[in-house]
């Protein structure tokens, strides 16, 4: 007979399990991932009954959207008696497909090894959606804001630029005829005005990048900070095709924006860029030996969140790691 305890023990778990079944979506595999339990919320997401779920494994909601490497991942973890949590793309018997926020958990025997495995699931379907749409607006953002830039650029390269280099022939035209103090401060007024022009033209968007791709836009963009801020900096490339616009676009601003915070913060004097190929994408590398900082402790800036913006809307991912006095690393993946 069970006594006091005993009946108290069973209860609460009783409860446990009504509290889960209410709130998630669960289902039960057994070593081989053949489904053994599902809950109504399961079903019903699913749009399978039990009897269609019980004794099949999870392809049966496959989607297709995840490569075989994510599940494969998944596997490995629960195979080897840990917990794997991440988000699913499943697709449901209608064909409607429906995202959902996991957590599989082995259950093991003595010996370590697992016998079966509770997924427990929230739908976050509207929230992806969401994440998409933002990822869109986002995307047209930065596509808007470029565009302005090369407006800006070009008016300030063409129009401004051509008056001001009008006005400095005028001014050699008054010298050849008479000479005057006036005349040669404002031939060199106008010299450094020019040169300010041209530079704040070309920070707004090189006509390189547009003009020859990539490559020579940030060789170009190189030379002109190593001139300006006397930090060496080393640039090795392997790419030997064209990306497209956004792509070329959005590494191009995350090198600029990774530099300029190389100069404001790292106090160091040399500057390491590559960017290689791979097989099914770009990777770029960004790396000084300056004081570096605690990831724990920053704060995320603008520069750091456009950084971010920029990889997310085309499919890239970023990863930025530092240490005190171990430099900054900043690591772009892009798929082509």
């Amino acid at each position: 007979m069970f006594n006091r305890q005993s009946r108290d023990t069973v209860s609460e778990l009783a409860d446990f399990k009504f509290a889960l079944e209410a709130s998630s979506i669960v289902a039960i595999t057994d070593q081989r991932g053949r489904i053994t339990y599902a809950n109504d919320k399961f079903c019903r997401l699913s749009k399978y009954s039990r009897e269609e779920l019980i004794g099949q494994d999870h392809r049966i909601i496959n989607s297709g959207y995840h490569p075989p490497e994510f599940f494969k991942d998944l596997w490995q973890t629960i195979g080897t008696g840990n917990v794997w949590q991440g988000e699913i793309k499943n697709r449901g018997k209608d064909g409607s497909t429906y995202w959902v926020d996991t957590t599989v958990v082995p259950f093991l025997k003595e010996n370590g090894k697992p016998y079966q495995y509770l997924a427990i699931r929230h739908e976050i379907t509207k929230r992806k959606k969401f994440e998409e749409e933002l990822k869109v607006m986002m995307s047209r953002i930065m596509e808007v804001q470029e565009e302005e830039r090369k407006f800006l650029s070009r008016e300030l390269h063409d129009s401004l630029g051509q008056n001001l280099y009008s006005h400095q022939i005028t001014i050699n035209r008054l010298k050849a005829e008479m000479s005057h103090p006036l005349l040669d401060q404002m031939e060199t007024e106008t010299m450094e005005i020019m040169k300010e022009v041209r530079g704040m033209s070309w920070e707004l968007r090189p006509s390189v990048l547009d003009d020859l791709g990539l490559i020579p836009a940030i060789r170009s963009y190189i030379q002109h900070f190593i001139d300006y801020y006397r930090i060496t900096t080393s640039f090795d490339s392997s790419l030997t095709q064209r990306l497209g616009p956004e792509k070329e676009t959005a590494i191009y601003r995350i090198i600029q924006e990774a530099m300029t915070n190389t100069r404001k913060y790292a106090e160091t004097s040399e500057l390491f860029i590559t960017i290689r190929e791979r097989d099914e994408s770009v990777r770029v590398m960004i790396k000084d030996e300056g004081k570096g900082f605690d990831m724990a402790k920053v704060t995320r800036n603008v520069g750091l969140f456009s950084m971010e913006e920029r990889a997310r809307a085309v499919g890239g991912e970023i990863i930025i790691s530092s240490k005190p006095g171990s430099g900054t690393t900043i690591i772009l993946d892009i798929p082509v």
